[in-house]
């Protein structure tokens, strides 16, 4: 039985700790074939595979002391996770024992993948009505991102996406973000508001001081352009937080998008 997979339990025959161990060492080829993780896949299909199977399938292989499993297993906890791999840089995942370039490509690749596939589900004019709308179409654009990035969501008057422009990677703070190329796309495209994002990938959403006067003089140059600026929200990791609910370098008349209604 495949070690330490604690998800879709009535599904996998119960063992001992003592059998479970042995199967860490096994090959994979030894296990009976409906514990195997290609085959339950085949037969039962994903969802019912715990992530370590899932990343296991993609690996392939083991090591000459555990199975491919066990160094999936290994993998995800020493990460934090499947997310936690998605950040996780190209170079630092080849020192994990167990793992060269090739697996690690194979890693990558899939999760890219299954980024794109998430990214793609989203209806191409999606609707932002809300805070919790705003960050759930956002968060994916900082998944595996390793340095700051700033983007600028598009809105027409009923709130729905225009369009997304990515203007800055580095490190930001309110000298490097001008208003002017912020406001630019939104002017060309008559947008009646915009949105702007960008993430901190040391995990902690907690505005800087830079954050909050960034969205201020972004605030204020929408007032002066007739472009609202609805919203600053600041991405980390698998959270998000809204500057206008904390009342942060917004004034109280501002509208935002929590007082937009539906179409």
């Amino acid at each position: 039985m495949p070690p330490n997979a604690n998800q879709d339990t009535e599904n996998k025959p119960l063992t001992s700790s003592s059998d479970a161990a042995e199967a860490a060492r096994l090959s994979v080829r030894e296990w009976p074939a409906s514990e195997r993780p290609r085959e339950r896949l085949r037969d039962l299909g994903p969802a019912h595979l715990s992530t370590a199977e899932l990343v296991a399938i993609i690996l392939r292989t083991g090591t000459r002391k555990s199975s491919v499993v066990a160094l999936a297993q290994r993998l995800l906890d020493g990460y934090g996770g499947a997310s936690g791999l998605a950040r996780t840089s190209f170079r630092e995942l080849t020192q994990f024992p167990g793992l060269g370039e090739a697996k690690v490509a194979q890693l990558k690749a899939a999760l890219e993948l299954g980024r794109r596939a998430a990214a793609g589900a989203q209806p191409e004019r999606p609707t932002l009505r809300s805070v919790s709308d705003a960050m759930n179409y956002l968060v994916p654009d900082f998944v595996d991102e390793e340095q700051e990035k700033f983007l600028v969501v598009l809105l027409d008057t009923k709130n729905h996406v225009e369009g997304k422009v990515t203007l800055y990677r580095g490190t930001l703070n309110q000298t490097a973000v001008r208003p002017a190329e912020v406001f630019r796309e939104a002017v060309r495209a008559n947008c009646a508001s915009v949105l702007v994002a960008h993430n901190h990938p040391s995990g902690d959403p907690t505005p800087s001081a830079d954050d909050v006067t960034m969205t201020s003089q972004l605030a204020q140059a929408g007032r002066v352009l007739g472009i609202e600026l609805v919203d600053h929200i600041i991405v980390a990791r698998n959270s998000a937080l809204s500057l206008r609910e904390r009342g942060l370098g917004f004034s109280s008349q501002s509208k935002g998008l929590s007082l937009v209604s539906s179409v």
